[in-house]
């Protein structure tokens, strides 16, 4: 009746079946299924049979009655599922649960029943009821009664209980159950865990499963509650207490362990009495391991709360619950100074791991919660720093685990925090002298790695620590420590090695990762030293923005390294360490009690020894510098004693007991200012204060060996107050809470890293709330520039020191991956002292070759692994960073050096763009053949001299010089094919010839090295061109000078120096000299096209090959005409200027008189003056010069000689065109200008060809004075100026023929053949051009004298006699000329007889004088007798 009646309550409220459950006859089926195993069990026990009584009627027990009438009802309900009271169908088996008649087995098959039924999902929070059900499900399983059959029955049964409690909360109508109700869920289970450590193995696995599922559902739903979620009744008073609740100075709850029972004293907590009132296990779990009651009466406000849907209430009483789990340390030996344990792990660690489990589910949601975030930042921290000294590396690898957690979610809530678990803990145990084990090492190590492979790590611990002036440097501090634990120093390499290492790496990672993404300017903020600032009370504007504080930090961190020094001056003498913090503007100039009392309280590092004896000073400035010490410290809200445990962390309290009565009187006097509600006046403050000295010293002091009671503390401050007595409880708080934590007074080693004691831990708390916000720092590169600076150095030694002493290939790779991204980062900052250093540290391991023999040297590069692994990596840096390279080139370049002695790379290295279609088909040069003659030699190797690595190998495997060579072994042909592979991936020839694309300083000091290095080494008379490395070096100059054309006058310097070093010291023909040479005419031929603004100096530099020394010379100069020629082919059209022309002129004008080079160098010059092609201005003189030289040189055939003259015949026709040319310019002066250079090139050509007019070669002679005619007549109409051709016959026509005569009278007709007819020829030239010039000439003055000059020459023309006889030549032409002449001159009005009288010798006079000389008889036939009378 009672069942329908519920039905008939409920069954409108539901219509219709809701999505997603299922069918209900479906559902009907298994619970009767579930009756039915139920009965069946209770059925074996005689107990649940039918009775009979006397009366013949039977009656059934009430729990098998229940099930029965379930089963009739269950398929009669109409309604679904979901509509129907769930207490209706489960009640039936939690009757059987709670009762203490069923036995293990029942109780475990009802327990599976009532946990199939949750399974099912048709209780959900929309379920009829649901509420109640839960909570009566909750209670029936936690108050689980049966007897005990034997042990197995009994585990199944409390496996059942976990099963069924779990259900409850991971269930869909788990948000229903209450606070309380959850809290009785876990303290149930951890009484089974606690229980389970008497029974089997899988009933203890399945337990500690079954709380770590309860705890990670239960805070997994914390994400899903509001902060704004009212947690307490009225939302007003209770506030309060759940922000303060928990810091009562670690009154933290003790927990035993004895005889497998747990004790429990669940101090402070208000759930306590409830959850003990409500669990207990019957026969199961002793009633003494439930938490009890701390006696307290449950505040009414909090009852309601806890009857509530669960939410953070519950949450704070497990969290509560499972830091006091740890709180066991401090009874069972767990202390920072022993670092031991000497009790069972097993407590702690599943403590912790439940712990973990919560912060991973609960994430950054604890924030929201004032108080589950107090218990994390003070509790649960503070159980963290002491378990992390722990031996056990479980222990410690979970701890570590927590904090790495709490980092991801809540580092901003926990600054400090973190920075003293880094110092105390992580950086202590690092290291072995702190008596740490290896096991230790290893964990914290790996913990570390880890840290530092979080993105925003490095950036956000830099910002907030190493930029805090009042913090410790962390990241140096982590820094130092990777670099340090990084060298197997006198060791093997083992794992902590490595893994610092990796830590390293992931440093240097973080940085490669966030190049490029938008990083502010890397300069530090200008910081004013000039003057002091109150710094110390500067705050960042805006901590979200990394506008504001990026350049504040970097101030800060500025500021913190002057006072690091200033520190540490203090620390060795006070007086000049404030001196120098006043010289450089730390402190102000004039005394000032508040900035040394701030740098006293803030700075870190100071010797707090030194401290308190200054503090404690008489002097009246050391006074007035405490009392403002004191005001620095905020007091408001603390006892007595907190506050002076605060205020003593700060310095130690000097010996001398006036000091001490200083000391402490300030801080009564601050205390009593801030605190006044217990204290009478600052007295009372200060007679309780040493009283509290004393009494730390009395009870913590070994010596003392009657210590003081309570009783006697308490007797002790009577009448303090005012005369009155302070409160009993007040005092022996006071006592209770000195007695626990000592206050330390004197300094305790710590080699170098602080431990942490309880009050220390207390000031911590205290200071936290007024550190500055924690920066979140997001992924860019704020920082990056500063901490990469800190860390390249250390960290390129480091890889360094690992990657020798390596021996396996992952370990290889992990070092070469370091040193790439530490490259990159180097190149993108610029930082080009650390890319050296890597360049150096890399080509080391290179350098072990160079001191080996070829042989052993290539077998060692084919078979070490790590020295190809360097070999590609310094390449592959060089190739890509090779920009911001500097000194690194000359390392980089030694290791070139080293594998070219080795063959293993081509003599021909690099080559410029122009050239490489050449090189590429030339046979042991490129890098594209190396494999084709790898493959065509690997069978067979061909013992001949050459540069191929092949043949290079086979001479060095030789057994002797006259022993026929070995063929290498297989092993041998590997590690020579390993060899010539690593040299192919290194890409060497891109270097140069990628050069054009290094920045300017780079490529500087590239050259600087290829000169340096070719400087070094010797050069001799034998050395061939692939056995220099000078010559080698001298070959990349020239080809990196030839890549960067386009700003070749950068380096050209360098370069014209090293080869002008090089030609003029080289007195006997090498390679060296040779490549210098060739190099230089290559350089001006590849160029020349490119650069106008240097082709004069490119040209003037081949004034070198003129100074070559003669054997020197004499060896090269074919082949320098060859290059000359096709240099002048080439650019002819870009040589412009006299001084250019003038180099390329003088270099054929000596080929000249050499007979090989000879042919080059004239067709060079035929190709300049043929036509007049590239005749300029600028070079005709020079032209005609070295024209003839060609034309007197004897070296070649006649036949050049006569078309050397034919070349300056010729060029007369150029001089006509610039005479046409000049015509047609507008401005006067610049007409006669250029014709007065036209007349200077006109007579130097014809004074050229008068000079070939004396050669000895007949052919020669003739021609060259044809030639002269030619050019003589041709300019007739040209407007030469008179002078000019008065100038002409005397020192070019003139001097010919009088020379011509010497020559006949002085030499033999064998060594002037037919001198006779060039006589001739000069006679009539002159003959000839005096008669087209005469009516010019005439008009002159000084025509007198050239016609006597014309007559004197036919004179002795006439007269001449060869071999003690004239002529027979001269005698018949000389006449005729002259008749031919005098006819032309007196026809032309020239010549005619006058007198004027005055006596003087006229020009008629002086003809017929000089003819009468010359031919007496030509007057008459000039006048006839009749003409001569009229005369």
């Amino acid at each position: 009746m009672q069942m329908q009646t519920g039905l008939n309550a409920t069954k409108d409220q539901y219509e219709q079946c809701g999505a997603g459950y299922p069918n209900k006859t479906t559902v009907a089926c298994m619970i009767n299924a579930e009756i039915s195993a139920v009965l069946a069990v209770m059925r074996r026990n005689v107990r649940w049979g039918v009775h009979y009584m006397s009366n013949d009627d039977q009656t059934e027990h009430f729990l098998v009655q229940s099930l029965k009438t379930l089963r009739r009802q269950i398929f009669s309900w109409q309604n679904q599922w979901h509509s129907i009271n769930p207490t209706l169908y489960l009640q039936p088996f939690l009757d059987v649960i709670r009762s203490d008649e069923t036995s293990a087995p029942i109780t475990g098959v009802a327990l599976s029943s009532v946990y199939k039924i949750l399974t099912l999902d048709v209780i959900d929070q929309h379920t009829v009821n649901v509420g109640d059900t839960m909570h009566f499900v909750v209670d029936s399983v936690t108050s689980c009664r049966f007897e005990v059959t034997d042990p197995g029955s009994e585990e199944v049964a409390l496996m059942k209980i976990l099963q069924v409690l779990l259900a409850c909360v991971k269930g869909k109508a788990s948000v229903m159950l209450s606070n309380q109700h959850i809290c009785i869920i876990v303290n149930t289970c951890f009484r089974i865990v606690h229980q389970a450590g008497t029974k089997g193995e899988l009933l203890q696995r399945i337990a500690r499963y079954t709380m770590h599922e309860l705890v990670r559902s239960i805070f997994s739903h914390l994400q899903n509650i509001d902060n704004t979620e009212c947690e307490f009744i009225n939302g007003s008073a209770t506030l309060k207490q759940e922000t303060t609740g928990l810091s009562n100075d670690h009154a933290l709850a003790s927990r035993e362990l004895e005889n497998g029972s747990l004790n429990s004293a669940y101090d402070a907590q208000p759930l306590s009495k409830i959850i003990a009132s409500s669990t207990a296990i019957a026969n199961v779990v002793d009633e003494n391991t439930a938490i009890a009651s701390s006696g307290n009466e449950t505040d009414p406000h909090e009852l309601q709360i806890m009857i509530k849907p669960y939410g953070v209430p519950c949450m704070v009483e497990i969290f509560h619950f499972l830091c006091s789990l740890l709180n066991v340390s401090e009874h069972r030996g767990v202390n920072s100074r022993s670092n031991t344990m000497t009790f069972d792990e097993d407590v702690p660690l599943f403590a912790l791991t439940l712990i973990n489990s919560a912060v991973e589910l609960g994430g950054p949601s604890f924030r929201r919660h004032p108080r589950l975030l107090s218990l994390i930042q003070d509790e649960l921290f503070c159980n963290l720093m002491q378990f992390g000294l722990s031996m056990s590396p479980l222990v410690l690898s979970m701890v570590c685990s927590i904090v790495l957690n709490l980092y991801q979610h809540l580092r901003p809530e926990l600054k400090l925090q973190l920075e003293v678990f880094f110092s105390c803990v992580i950086l202590r145990l690092a290291q072995s002298k702190y008596g740490a084990s290896y096991q230790q090492q290893e964990v914290v190590m790996e913990a570390l790695v880890d840290f530092c492979r979080q993105k925003t790590f490095m950036i956000e611990t830099y910002a907030n620590y190493d930029c805090d002036i009042s913090c410790s440097d962390v990241f140096e501090d982590i820094a130092n420590l990777l670099s340090k634990n990084a060298f197997p120093v006198n060791n093997p390499l083992s794992s902590i090695h490595i893994l610092a290492l990796d830590g390293l790496i992931a440093l240097m990672d973080g940085i490669a990762e966030r190049i490029g993404s938008g990083s502010l300017s890397s300069e530090e903020s200008p910081v004013n030293f000039e003057e002091y600032t109150p710094f110390w009370m500067e705050m960042c504007d805006n901590f979200d923005d990394p506008n504001d504080w990026v350049p504040f930090v970097r101030q800060r961190k500025c500021i913190k390294r002057r006072l690091m020094i200033g520190a540490d001056h203090f620390n060795r003498d006070i007086k000049k360490g404030l001196e120098f913090l006043r010289g450089t503007h730390l402190l102000p100039n004039k005394p000032d009690p508040q900035s040394v009392a701030c740098f006293l309280r803030y700075t870190a590092g100071l010797d707090k020894n030194l401290i308190g004896d200054f503090l404690g000073n008489h002097d009246e400035f050391c006074v007035q510098v405490l009392h403002e010490f004191s005001r620095t410290f905020d007091f408001h809200d603390m006892t007595l004693d907190t506050a002076l445990r605060v205020f003593l962390e700060t310095f130690r309290l000097p010996g001398e007991s006036q000091k001490i009565h200083r000391v402490l009187e300030s801080f009564s006097e601050r205390y009593y200012e801030q605190s006044p509600d217990i204290l009478a006046n600052k007295d009372a403050a200060l007679v309780l204060s040493y009283s509290m000295i004393l009494l730390n010293t009395d009870h913590h002091n070994v010596q003392v060996r009657k210590k003081m009671t309570e009783e006697d503390f308490i007797r002790n401050n009577r009448h303090i107050n005012g005369g009155n007595d302070l409160p009993r409880e007040f005092l022996s708080g006071i006592y209770h809470s000195i007695c626990k934590n000592e206050i330390r007074t004197t300094l305790e080693p710590s080699f170098g890293f602080p431990e942490m004691t309880p009050s220390r831990w207390i000031s911590l708390m205290h200071k936290s709330n007024k550190t500055a916000p924690y920066i979140v720092s997001n992924s860019r590169s704020y920082l990056d520039y500063d901490m990469f600076v800190l860390l390249s150095g250390q960290t390129i030694t480091a890889i360094s020191v690992v990657f020798d002493d390596a021996e396996n290939k992952e370990v290889y790779q992990t070092c070469i991956d370091g040193f790439l991204v530490v490259a990159k980062i180097s190149a993108y900052y610029n930082l080009e002292n650390a890319l050296n250093d890597l360049v150096v540290c890399l080509c080391k391991f290179i350098a072990i070759l160079d001191p080996l023999s070829v042989d052993e040297s290539v077998l060692a590069l084919g078979d070490d692994t790590k020295v190809r692994i360097a070999t590609e990596t310094v390449f592959t840096i060089a190739n890509r960073y090779g920009d911001y390279i500097r000194t690194g080139w000359r390392n980089i370049l030694d290791c070139i050096l080293i594998f070219y002695k080795l063959g293993l790379i081509p003599t021909r290295l690099a080559s410029d763009a122009a050239d490489e279609s050449r090189v590429t088909t030339e046979i042991g040069h490129g890098k594209s053949n190396s494999n084709s003659l790898l493959s065509s030699n690997i069978q067979h190797i061909i013992p001949k001299r050459s540069s191929g690595l092949i043949s290079r190998f086979s001479q060095l495997l030789s057994l002797g010089s006259e022993e026929i060579q070995s063929i290498p072994t297989q092993e041998q042909l590997v590690a020579l094919q390993r060899a010539t592979q690593a040299i192919q991936k290194c890409q060497i020839d891109s270097i140069f010839t990628e050069s054009k694309f290094l920045q300017a300083e780079s490529l500087l000091n590239l050259e600087r090295a290829l000169i340096n290095a070719g400087t070094q080494h010797p050069k001799g008379n034998r050395i061939s061109e692939d056995e220099d490395p000078s010559v080698f070096c001298l070959e990349l100059l020239v080809a990196i000078t030839l890549n960067n054309r386009d700003r070749v006058v950068l380096i050209w310097k360098g370069v014209y120096e090293h080869l002008s070093n090089i030609i003029r010291s080289t007195v006997m023909p090498c390679a060296l000299v040779e490549k210098a040479i060739f190099g230089l005419l290559r350089i001006c031929h590849r160029l020349l096209p490119y650069k106008e603004n240097i082709t004069d100096e490119l040209l003037r530099s081949l004034q070198l090959v003129l100074k070559l020394d003669a054997l020197v010379a004499d060896a090269y100069y074919e082949k320098i005409t060859q290059e000359v020629s096709c240099l002048v082919k080439a650019n002819a059209s870009h040589i412009r200027s006299q001084s250019g022309w003038g180099t390329i002129t003088a270099l054929l004008s000596i080929t000249s008189r050499h007979l090989e080079s000879s042919e080059a160098g004239f067709d060079a010059l035929l190709f300049i003056m043929s036509d007049g092609a590239h005749l300029l201005p600028a070079n005709y003189i020079l032209c005609v010069d070295a024209a003839r030289q060609f034309a007197e040189s004897r070296v070649g055939l006649v036949d050049r000689s006569i078309t050397a003259l034919d070349l300056m015949a010729g060029s007369v026709n150029c001089l006509e065109k610039w005479t046409n040319n000049a015509k047609k310019t507008v401005k006067e002066e610049e007409v006669e200008k250029m014709m007065q250079d036209i007349g200077e090139m006109w007579f130097r050509l014809v004074q050229g060809l008068g000079k070939v007019c004396l050669d000895q070669r007949e052919e020669v002679r003739n021609h060259a004075l044809l030639s002269l005619q030619k050019c003589l007549l041709g300019a007739v109409g040209t407007h030469l100026p008179c002078d000019l051709w008065l100038t002409c016959f005397d020192q070019v026509i003139f001097t010919v023929l009088e020379d011509l005569l010497e020559i006949a009278q002085s030499h033999s007709q064998k060594t002037y053949p037919n001198i006779e007819g060039t006589l001739v020829i000069a006679l009539k030239l002159m003959s000839e051009v005096f008669l087209k010039l005469l009516q010019e000439l005439s008009q002159l003055a000084a025509f007198c004298e050239l016609w006597e000059d014309i007559l004197s020459c036919m004179k002795k023309c006439v007269n001449m006699k060869i071999k003690g006889r004239r002529t027979e030549k001269l005698q018949e032409l000389v006449p005729e000329l002259l008749k031919n002449t005098l006819l032309v001159m007196i026809s032309g009005g020239i010549l005619v007889q006058s007198n004027n009288g005055l006596g003087e010798n006229t020009l008629w006079e002086l003809t017929w004088l000089h003819i009468k000389n010359i031919s007496p008889s030509l007057q008459s036939e000039v006048f006839p007798e009749e003409d001569l009378e009229q005369h």
